[in-house]
């Protein structure tokens, strides 16, 4: 699936160009932002401090060229430093084909996923730089390990559908993936192993999403899927006083991708909750619905 070879492993002493593709910093993003950093420093690597963490444009993190510069590589990882929204509108314009690690997720999946389907391989999909600091130990040492090329363990989920696939990762935020839906920024779906994410949507807005999907013969094509965190998207309070006329997540989920032959394992840990496991982006993995494991091969 990838047309080029991955980028060499990270080394002690590699540098780190920190990146704000999508929403401005606010609250108390900087000092968040210290605190992944820190992480990152501990792994032995330089972060290059960012140019201006108070840009903003409206309610971006600059315009459209100035995000889209801090995008081009001057160092081996570049490292999103929170998400929100902008980074598809950046897909105007050319991506940058240098070698290099890319990270993120959340509204980053655009740019994750672009990359992939321009056959640019380095997309992680993981903890923001923001966010890096509160991960739990367990998940700062899987991004650690991927980063220097050594080994994962399998992530453990639920079975929700048994059975055995193998095929390409596409981890990403359902909303924002779907958003590339007739693009020529999605990836090749065929075989694919699609690893989805979500927080702040109704079950019912869950439903247009696969059920758009659906409909555009693009989960059909998949071998397998699995589902990570859905934060708050449980329903609101009418749902929950009417439930008899209504669907919690786990039904909608369910039954969407219930009769489509293949394994579905839900529950994975990776997503908008602490405890966000860093997944590479096209790199072949086994979806194994007999065990409830996700493992890259």
């Amino acid at each position: 699936m990838n047309a080029r070879p991955w980028p060499r492993p990270l080394q002690a002493g590699d540098r780190v160009q920190l990146a704000a593709a999508s929403s401005a910093l606010q609250g108390d993003a900087i000092s968040r932002l210290e605190a992944g950093i820190a992480v990152l420093e501990r792994w032995g690597l330089e972060v290059e401090p960012h140019r201006n963490l108070q840009r903003h444009w409206g309610y971006y993190a600059g315009t459209d060229p100035e995000r889209l510069e801090d995008l081009q590589p001057n160092a081996p990882l570049v490292a999103c430093m929170r998400g929100g929204w902008g980074s598809a509108r950046l897909l105007e314009r050319p991506l940058a084909e240098e070698e290099h690690w890319l990270l993120g997720f959340s509204d980053v999946t655009s740019l994750l996923w672009a990359r992939q389907a321009a056959g640019l391989p380095g997309g992680i999909h993981g903890p923001m730089v923001t966010t890096l600091g509160a991960e739990p130990e367990w998940s700062q040492e899987r991004l650690r390990a991927l980063l220097f090329g050594e080994a994962l363990p399998p992530l453990q989920g639920t079975v929700w559908n048994p059975g055995q696939a193998e095929g390409p990762c596409l981890a990403g935020n359902l909303t924002v993936a779907t958003h590339l839906l007739g693009t020529p920024h999605l990836p090749d779906l065929s075989g694919a192993i699609l690893l989805f994410e979500d927080i702040g949507e109704a079950p019912y807005r869950i439903d247009r999403l696969l059920s758009h999907w659906r409909l555009s013969g693009a989960l059909q094509q998949i071998a397998g899927l699995g589902f990570g965190s859905f934060s708050d998207c449980e329903g609101d309070e009418d749902d929950a006083r009417d439930p008899q006329h209504s669907f919690g997540l786990q039904a909608v989920l369910q039954e969407r991708c219930g009769d489509l032959g293949i394994p579905v394992i839900a529950d994975l840990p990776f997503g908008h909750r602490c405890g966000n496991a860093a997944i590479p982006i096209g790199r072949r993995a086994r979806l194994d619905g007999e065990r409830g494991q996700l493992l890259l091969l």
